[in-house]
């Protein structure tokens, strides 16, 4: 049985860094609104949790198998819960690079250009940065954009024993700088904390957790979201809404949209011009491993990054990407950010044990824009979400990971008493089931046939749909898409208060 719940004048599907924003920014009108959440709260794990049991937790993983080319199934690592990834983040916001906005010419082809500039977002990343609480410190990062204002919060300082490292850095003619963090009275901002349980202090809002969203209803005509069909427990609800908006993630918000298919979008809803689920972009991730002399605690935060190779360097013409210290081992896998490669050491270093390894050692976490590619998409085959990816641009990670260990050897060459010379690096490159920093399935754009939204981020073919996670992004780029994600919430939350009147 099909239970029909009330009207409301918003439905938000989802609830991370684009669905929670948006709900902080629409709670004060008044409206009616209604949250869907798929999992439940979720709650940050005791940062005194040790041992190797650590890193064999699979709780962030989707409950349910996807499916590669090879139609291999694959368990991606995702989390649903209120506050979606940005629970199991660290926290880390960097607005994108004004020439992220331009067309950039890649070895592998074209990083596209988007619609709208560097400028449009520049008052909302202002804003989101002050929302997320972010602390940062200008001037110190060359490639960084012009900001209107200062960070709101000053920078996290680094950890004691990462200083010298960071002086060294300096020294060799690079420009480290300070991570923008988000961070909060109880640890990093995440839009539960920030965008879910503010807006619930607004009687007009309703959150309902547990809430799988399994079709979205038109009208006969097609024009319009009619009804959300979810189901909690062993119920099933139809919701209806005036507004409905998609932020389940990229891969999520585009598999729901091709599932909805029906007689007036048979290709999936939205769907005419055949991008929903196309040009999916994940990024290249690869966490290199440096040994040092000295303990750790296993447990510093990401505080260091490195932008010099972003455009690339006098050997290579094209961008390279970003570098950041990944933090300590033990609370980079305790928050599922980097993949499990202590398991994979142990060859390397024979005679230490993993909780050694995790303590006498940083990591370093490489990330290199991917460009769109038609063929990267997700589709529906016989009821299974099948995610179809090949890497590209694979030469220009390669050269940023390869320049990074010159980097460290000379690093270790000026700082004898905290690194043994001549130590191997090991490299772990992120598996399919990392879909960590996924966009642009249903990018938007000014020409209904090459995209899917238009610049309100509105379906072009359904006058009352409305996409806000990573899907609108034409292109990608190096750097996390978290705090752009939470701009253009932002943004398009305005557009959304000026609609509702």
């Amino acid at each position: 049985m099909i239970i029909d719940d009330q009207v409301y004048d918003v439905i938000i599907i989802g609830t991370g860094a684009g669905g929670g924003t948006l709900a902080r920014k629409l709670a004060p009108t008044g409206k009616k609104i209604l949250i869907l959440e798929r999992g439940e709260l979720i709650y940050r794990e005791s940062s005194e949790l040790t041992g190797t049991e650590v890193f064999k937790k699979e709780q962030y993983y989707a409950p349910e198998p996807w499916f590669d080319k090879a139609g291999e199934p694959f368990y991606p690592q995702t989390k649903y819960g209120v506050g979606g990834n940005t629970k199991l983040w660290y926290g880390v916001l960097m607005r994108m690079r004004e020439r992220d906005f331009e067309a950039v010419p890649h070895q592998d082809g074209l990083s596209p250009e988007w619609a709208l500039k560097y400028a449009d977002f520049e008052p909302y990343y202002t804003e989101a940065e002050k929302l997320y609480q972010v602390h940062g410190r200008s001037g110190e990062d060359p490639t960084e954009p012009h900001h209107s204002e200062a960070y709101p919060c000053a920078e996290v300082a680094h950890e004691p024993f990462l200083q010298p490292l960071f002086d060294t850095l300096s020294k060799q003619g690079l420009h480290p700088a300070h991570l923008p963090i988000g961070l909060g009275d109880q640890g990093r901002t995440d839009s539960e904390d920030t965008g879910v349980t503010p807006a619930l202090k607004s009687d007009n809002v309703t959150l309902k957790t547990s809430a799988n969203v399994l079709w979205l209803h038109t009208n006969p005509s097609g024009t319009e979201i009619k009804a959300v069909q979810a189901k909690i427990g062993d119920q099933t609800f139809l919701f209806m809404g005036h507004l409905v908006v998609l932020a389940c993630g990229a891969i999520n918000s585009a598999a729901l949209l091709l599932r909805s298919a029906n007689e007036k979008h048979p290709k999936g809803i939205a769907n005419g011009s055949d991008q929903v689920g196309r040009n999916l972009m994940k990024q290249l991730l690869s966490v290199v491993v440096q040994v040092t002399s000295t303990a750790n605690s296993g447990m510093f935060p990401r505080t260091i990054g490195i932008n010099d190779f972003y455009g690339g360097d006098d050997n290579f013409h094209y961008p390279m990407g970003h570098i950041q210290n990944s933090g300590g081992i033990f609370q980079d896998v305790l928050f599922s950010e980097a993949p499990p490669i202590l398991s994979g050491l142990s060859r390397f270093f024979p005679n230490f044990g993993l909780r050694q390894l995790a303590t006498h050692s940083i990591g370093w976490w490489m990330q290199t824009e991917d460009l769109p590619n038609s063929n990267n998409r997700i589709y529906y085959l016989n009821d299974r979400m099948r995610v179809e990816y090949e890497p590209n641009n694979v030469e220009a990670h390669d050269r940023l990971v390869y320049k990074w260990f010159d980097v460290l050897k000379s690093v270790e060459s000026a700082q004898p008493s905290m690194f043994n010379r001549g130590a191997t690096h090991p490299r772990s490159d992120m598996p399919m089931s990392v879909v960590a920093h996924q966009c642009g399935t249903c990018r938007f754009g000014t020409d209904p046939e090459t995209s899917v939204l238009d610049l309100n981020c509105r379906a072009h073919e359904v006058d009352n749909l409305y996409v806000v996670d990573s899907s609108f992004f034409p292109s990608n780029t190096s750097v996390s898409p978290a705090l752009t994600v939470m701009a253009n919430a932002l943004r398009v939350g305005e557009h959304l208060i000026d609609r509702l009147g």
